[in-house]
C-alpha cells in the first residue's frame, strides 16, 4: 500500500486519537529561527491540520501539502489554511515561495531525497526545514503495556516506525546536523479515545481483518487495569529538528 492511502480508513480515528504537540515547539521556532506571522508555512503531510493549526494560532499564512483525500476533507473545514492536493516530493508550490517547510510525524513516509530537492526548491533562501516527531515513551506500566500490545498484534510496525529514521538520515536530509529540541508530552485518553488512537495507526489491523477483536479485547483489559478517574496516559518525547537546509 503506498504511504499517501494507509489512513484512508482512519481519518476518524486519526482525528479523535492522535496527541497534539506541545507549545516549545512553535516557541523555539520563535526564539530560535525568528517564525512571525509574517511567514508562509508549507505544512507538507499535514494530515488532519494538527500541526498547521498550531501555526494558524500564530497568524501565519499555512498551505497544507496532503495527497490523502480523506485527509484533506476535515482540512478544508479549518478556516484561512489553504488545501494542496499534493505528495510530498512534488508539492505544486511556486519556486522559493515558503518561509518554512514543515513535516510532522510525515517524513520518515516520504522518499527523502527527493523530498529534501523539493523543499530547495520552494523555499526562500533563508528558509528552514522542521521535522516533529511525537516518540511514545516507555516511562509507565501502561506505556510498556501498551507497547507489548502493539507488537504483538501489529502488521508492519517494526518495518515502517519512525523510530527507524537515525540521526544520521536526517542530518543527510539538512546537509549536517540541525538543531534538536525535546519536549515533554503527555495524551490523556478516555477508553474511546485510546481505542482511536490504537486504530489510527496504519500498522494495526482494522475492522473485519484477522487479530482486530482479539486486540481491542486486550486493550479493554488494559485499560480497566490502568485507568485512573476514567484515563489512562500516553507519555511522550515531541522532538524538534529544524535548520537551514544547505
Amino acid at each position: 500500500m503506498k504511504p499517501s492511502e494507509r489512513f484512508s480508513n482512519r481519518v476518524a480515528d486519526y482525528v479523535r486519537g492522535r496527541p497534539g504537540y506541545p507549545p516549545g515547539i512553535v516557541a523555539t521556532l520563535v526564539s530560535r529561527f525568528g517564525l512571525s506571522p509574517t511567514w508562509t508555512i508549507a505544512d507538507v503531510g499535514a494530515g488532519t491540520g494538527i500541526s498547521a493549526s498550531l501555526f494558524l494560532e500564530r497568524g501565519c499564512t499555512v498551505i497544507a501539502v496532503e495527497p490523502n483525500e480523506g485527509m484533506r476533507a476535515i482540512l478544508s473545514g479549518i478556516p484561512r489554511l489553504r488545501v494542496v492536493a499534493a505528495p510530498a516530493e512534488a508539492t505544486t508550490l511556486e519556486a522559493g515561495s515558503v518561509d518554512a517547510v514543515v513535516a510532522f510525524q510525515a517524513f520518515h513516509w516520504f522518499d527523502r531525497p527527493r523530498f529534501r530537492a523539493e523543499c530547495l526548491r520552494i523555499l526562500k533562501p533563508e528558509g528552514i526545514a522542521a521535522l516533529v516527531w511525537n516518540i511514545r515513551k516507555c516511562s509507565t506500566r501502561f506505556a510498556v503495556a501498551y507497547e507489548a500490545l502493539i507488537r504483538e498484534f501489529a502488521t508492519d510496525y517494526l518495518k515502517v516506525r519512525h523510530e527507524n529514521v537515525s540521526e544520521d538520515e536526517i542530518a543527510a536530509f539538512f546537509g549536517g546536523a540541525p538543531e534538536r529540541h525535546d519536549f515533554d508530552n503527555v495524551q490523556v485518553l478516555d477508553r474511546s479515545g485510546l481505542r482511536a488512537r490504537l486504530a489510527s495507526s496504519s500498522y494495526m489491523p482494522g475492522a473485519g481483518e484477522p487479530g482486530h477483536d482479539a486486540m481491542l479485547l486486550d486493550l479493554d483489559r488494559l485499560f480497566v487495569e490502568h485507568e485512573r478517574d476514567g484515563r489512562v496516559e500516553l507519555p511522550y518525547d515531541a522532538s524538534l529538528f529544524a535548520g537551514r537546509i544547505t
